[in-house]
């Protein structure tokens, strides 16, 4: 079963190598993604193409299979963790020559809460879809929230809770926003187990994402109908 010892990734095509990091991606192979994006590099590939093309792509593949109920959360946070071995390479080179982001996008766990692998995974995933993810953490107040979004400028807030007992302090939040004339700012995505449909529309929330490959779906659908919008 020893096969992938016998895939020398330095002697593969362009193509056949973007499709083995996508292979490697799903498997949760650190470093073998670490080695492809050095060599794709290597090969004068811009850190964008190298993002969307093997990266961002293989990750789509795995949300697909972890929507469908093939692919389970610890295999998931494997292959979001080698995405994001290989986004550390490119983060920098992607500043560097000013490629686009799909947008910028402020999370994180509300107030009592101290849950977070739904959360770190909704990171993850999409940050691997290109997106900017600024992570709050836990436990966060209202008032983190609005400072993140006054320093942040995000197009996206997202809000986590996995208790009933703190689902409600979501509304807090929105209401706050609400409040301060600046809710329409920003699309709001909530998500955790005991949430659902109806409780995200009666809190005034944009969407419920019931996991991470639903919360990049709906975020990317969101953000392009935003700048439909905008441009209309």
């Amino acid at each position: 079963m020893e096969t992938n010892d016998e895939i020398i990734l330095d002697e593969l095509e362009d193509n056949e190598l973007v499709l083995q990091m996508h292979d490697d991606l799903y498997d949760g192979m650190k470093d073998e993604i670490i080695e492809g994006v050095n060599i794709l590099l290597g090969r004068n590939w811009t850190p964008y193409d190298v993002l969307t093309k093997a990266l961002v792509e293989g990750m789509r593949i795995v949300g697909i299979d972890f929507r469908d109920g093939i692919l389970f959360v610890p295999e998931v946070l494997l292959a979001a963790n080698s995405m994001k071995a290989g986004m550390q390479i490119l983060k920098p080179l992607l500043i560097e020559t000013g490629a686009p982001r799909l947008g910028k996008m402020v999370i994180g766990t509300v107030k009592g809460d101290i849950h977070d692998i739904g959360k770190n995974l909704v990171s993850m995933m999409m940050e691997g879809a290109g997106f900017e993810v600024i992570d709050l953490g836990i436990n966060n107040p209202v008032e983190n929230y609005l400072e993140a979004l006054d320093k942040e400028k995000p197009d996206i807030l997202g809000m986590s809770a996995l208790l009933t007992t703190t689902m409600p302090y979501m509304k807090v939040v929105i209401d706050t926003l609400v409040t301060q004339g600046v809710r329409d700012n920003y699309i709001i995505l909530v998500g955790g187990a005991p949430l659902n449909e109806e409780f995200s529309k009666s809190i005034g929330a944009d969407a419920y994402c019931r996991d991470a490959a639903v919360a990049v779906e709906t975020a990317s659908n969101l953000m392009t109908l935003r700048h439909n919008q905008l441009s209309a």
